[in-house]
C-alpha cells in the first residue's frame, strides 16, 4: 500500500462532500427562484396595459401627424411628418443656402429669453 495515496474512503467520502455541497446550492437556487417569481399577469393587468398602449399609441400618432405651437413667443411649430419631408426636401435642393437656415433656426430655438426685469 502506497503511504502517499489516500484510501478509497477517504476519495468517496471528498466526492459525497462535493456532491451534496452541489446539491444544497442547487437547492438554495430553487427557492431563490420560486420566491423572487414574480406574479403572474392576470386579465385586468393585461387590459390595462393594452388600454395604455393604445392611448399612448393615439398620442405619438396625434403629434406625428398634427400642426401645433411648442412655443408661441418665438413662433415654433411642429409640422406634420409628411409637410417636414416636403420642406426639407425644397429646402435641402441648394445645399448651401438648406444648411445657413439650418443654422439660423437652431440659434433661434437655442436663443434663452430675455431676463425678467428687475422690481
Amino acid at each position: 500500500m502506497n503511504p502517499y495515496r489516500p484510501p478509497w474512503t477517504t476519495v468517496a467520502l471528498y466526492l459525497v462532500g462535493v456532491l451534496g455541497t452541489f446539491l444544497i446550492v442547487a437547492g438554495l437556487i430553487g427557492i431563490m427562484y420560486y420566491y423572487t417569481l414574480p406574479a403572474p399577469v392576470d386579465q385586468a393587468r393585461v387590459t390595462e396595459r393594452l388600454k395604455n398602449l393604445a392611448d399612448l399609441n393615439a398620442q405619438n400618432k396625434e403629434q406625428l401627424e398634427h400642426y401645433a405651437y411648442i412655443d408661441r413667443a418665438k413662433g415654433t411649430i411642429r409640422l406634420s411628418i409628411a409637410r417636414a419631408m416636403e420642406l426639407t426636401v425644397v429646402e435641402w435642393q441648394n445645399p448651401a443656402a438648406g444648411y445657413t437656415n439650418l443654422l439660423g433656426r437652431l440659434d433661434k430655438a437655442l436663443t434663452p429669453p430675455p431676463p425678467a426685469p428687475n422690481p
